[in-house]
């Protein structure tokens, strides 16, 4: 379990205000309408689990890769990790690259997950 220090979490919520979040319910029509979903978590924890169809580029590797994968800076792009805070972080590092329509998703994968699980039981 990621324990995160109150610089971190500090962090993390001015960059929550900074960056659009979408309702864990709008995901799943945002990347068939052309969003590309990028799973900001480690690699081991990609694997675990993550939302169909979504690129994984960690945090720390995401200034660096994201050119490679998405050149084109008006591209919409969802970040996400598991509770929501890096997947802000990761967001507004793309938006400081001058990509323009970038979100997170608000609450991460853990209310991405919830959502799906509530649905597959109605």
């Amino acid at each position: 379990m990621n324990h995160h220090d109150e610089e971190f979490l500090a962090k993390a919520a001015a960059a929550k205000a900074k960056v659009k979040q979408v309702a864990p319910d709008q995901v799943d029509s945002d990347a068939e309408n052309g969003s590309i979903v990028i799973d900001v978590r480690e690699p081991e924890e990609y694997e675990v689990s993550q939302v169909s169809g979504a690129i994984n580029i960690s945090l720390s590797t995401i200034t660096e890769e994201i050119q490679k994968v998405i050149p084109d800076k008006s591209t919409p792009i969802i970040c996400y990790c598991n509770g929501g805070n890096r997947g802000s972080l990761a967001a507004v590092e793309l938006q400081e690259l001058g990509y323009t329509n970038v979100s997170s998703i608000e609450g991460g994968l853990k209310a991405y997950q919830s959502l799906t699980q509530e649905s597959d039981q109605s």
